[in-house]
């Protein structure tokens, strides 16, 4: 039986949406994965490191499936319930959780990681990462890049053509280099999102606040309706999520690279 308008958006409005697990998309909206697996490279790289440090963990959902931590893993998350799902979640493996606000400085001494990784972070404080690794150590993140679920937010908001320029992985990389960082590695895929009803829009912009600012049901219920309307005269919605994986390394100590930076910033 076909689910009216009104019974998918009050489901989806009155959902969970803690943490940062997606699951109750599953079968209502899909995205496909960047080819590089960032996941396996991370438990690669973390398992060859002594000291590791996940910036905006989350609730811990993808430093929890690395296999290997390193005998001193650190993760930093801003978000006061998925600090306790992070804890919960990574301190039996030996992993110590720290409340940050996401702003400089990080709360650790220059050059106390071999390895500090990220995925998707909101904010990317380039001088702190290079300021917290160890000569020759490396940093690993998966970043969100420009224009991801454009054709989400212009739905919902209209045109945005200045904001679609944010986080293009060309100026982080050069926002990298400038703090110091050897850039050994870029790579970046435009992947293809599916919703399949209205439910799954409602409840994904509910849980990722940042993509339509202010976002409530009865704030955009008109452009709801059209969507719900769309979707059912032609399938699943399609957008995109711009992806980049992006790999620095502070170069050994005496490097070229290094006296660019302030100590200690």
């Amino acid at each position: 039986m076909t689910r009216t308008f009104e019974e998918l958006v009050a489901e989806a409005a009155e959902a969970s949406v803690d943490g940062w697990d997606f699951s109750w998309l599953d079968g209502r909206a899909s995205e496909e994965r960047p080819s590089w697996g960032y996941q396996r490279l991370l438990g690669e790289r973390l398992a060859a490191v002594s000291a590791g440090l996940d910036i905006q963990t989350g609730g811990g959902e993808v430093l929890g499936g690395v296999p290997v931590l390193p005998a001193t893993m650190a993760a930093t998350e801003s978000w006061p319930p998925n600090v306790a799902r992070a804890t919960a979640r990574l301190h039996p493996r030996g992993v110590v959780v720290v409340a940050d606000p996401d702003e400089p400085p990080l709360p650790f001494g220059d050059a106390a990681f071999d390895l500090v990784s990220s995925r998707h972070p909101a904010t990317v404080w380039w001088t702190e990462i290079a300021r917290v690794l160890r000569p020759g150590g490396t940093y690993l993140a998966q970043h969100v890049g420009p224009a991801s679920v454009w054709e989400l937010v212009e739905w919902f908001l209209g045109p945005q053509p200045e904001a679609a320029l944010h986080r293009h992985p060309d100026d982080e990389t050069s926002a990298a280099r400038a703090a110091g960082l050897d850039v050994v590695d870029v790579r970046a895929e435009r992947l293809r999102m599916e919703f399949h009803d209205v439910g799954a829009v409602v409840w994904f912009l509910r849980k990722v606040i940042w993509i339509v600012p202010g976002f409530t049901v009865e704030g955009q219920l008109p452009r709801l309706r059209d969507l719900d309307a769309r979707i059912r005269a032609e399938g699943p919605f399609v957008a995109h999520s711009p992806r980049s994986q992006i790999v620095g390394r502070e170069p050994p100590e005496g490097g070229p690279c290094r006296e660019r930076r302030a100590p200690g910033r």
